[in-house]
């Protein structure tokens, strides 16, 4: 079963005067991408919260945000004093020295300098840590199996696209024959046309028409196409076949343009583009499989 490199996971947990928020979210992208936001105090976390995402989610554009909401009346953050009285003083003897006035928009002023405001860090409790723990794994499993639903839908549109592909091969089989005996009637009619001025070896003429419909056979072709078909549904029922499917696409897009090249038939050729059609429907979705 595959999954998709898309999902959402959330979780929540309350503290003592404070709730934790936890929310994960991954789109598509080649390799593991992690970016991460975590409050200050739990900024040393970061890289276990990392490994956990590298083992849980193994590929994709992971951005992980840790949320903290304050339920206390206590506030790590506090106003301070010292540095203001101190700016204070200083726009005082300036408003003198200049023949001003001070007002209420002076400390309005002073409250916007540097270290008016300052955080008091906290130290991490760690069994506290151990609970917000258990809720990120939390969240990590239900962007996991986010990521499964995810899966299952993509796995229905590519098989469908991939029997789509497979059935539109076996449409050309009917024209092949037709496709032979327009050429060998349009080579011949134009022998005819110049024999009464030139001679011809008919042994040579019959060689060279088979090297030029065996120029033109698209059999090998038709065959590879479907032991790749085959290959790539095989293929879809590994743990994490995203980067493998895309190499396979590749290798039916490469059999699909000769068969193109070779077709020589308006109808082949339409068929030939609808195959095109699923195949670029396939590695769009293919990116986004793990």
């Amino acid at each position: 079963m595959i999954k998709s490199m898309t999902g959402f996971g959330k979780a929540e947990c309350e503290l003592p005067n404070k709730k934790i928020t936890i929310e994960v979210k991954s789109l598509n992208s080649k390799q593991l991408d992690i970016y991460s936001r975590f409050p200050g105090t739990y900024k040393v976390k970061d890289i276990e919260v990392r490994k956990l995402i590298a083992e849980k989610l193994v590929r994709g554009k992971v951005e992980f945000n840790l949320y903290c909401e304050n339920l206390g009346t206590d506030s790590n953050t506090v106003i301070n004093q010292p540095i203001i009285k101190n700016y204070y003083e200083q726009m005082k003897s300036i408003y003198s020295d200049l023949n001003l006035d001070l007002s209420e928009l002076t400390i309005q002023s002073i409250m916007r300098l540097p270290d008016c405001i300052k955080t008091e860090h906290e130290e991490l409790d760690e069994g506290e840590w151990e609970l917000i723990l258990e809720k990120i794994k939390e969240a990590l499993s239900k962007l996991d199996e986010f990521r499964i639903q995810e899966g299952k839908a993509l796995e229905i549109d590519i098989n469908s696209q991939i029997d789509s592909i497979a059935s539109l091969k076996d449409q050309i089989t009917p024209y092949e024959e037709e496709r032979i005996e327009r050429v060998k009637t349009k080579l011949t009619d134009a022998l005819k046309d110049i024999q009464n001025n030139v001679q011809n070896d008919q042994n040579r003429f019959e060689q060279e028409l088979i090297f030029y419909l065996e120029k033109l056979d698209i059999n090998e072709e038709k065959v590879r196409l479907e032991n790749h078909c085959k290959y790539f549904s095989e293929t879809l029922k590994e743990k994490t076949p995203g980067k493998k499917l895309g190499f396979i696409s590749q290798e039916i897009g490469r059999e699909i343009n000769t068969m193109g090249s070779k077709a020589n038939h308006t109808e082949i050729q339409k068929l030939v583009i609808q195959m095109k059609e699923a195949l670029e429907k396939i590695k769009e979705q293919a990116l986004n499989v793990l």
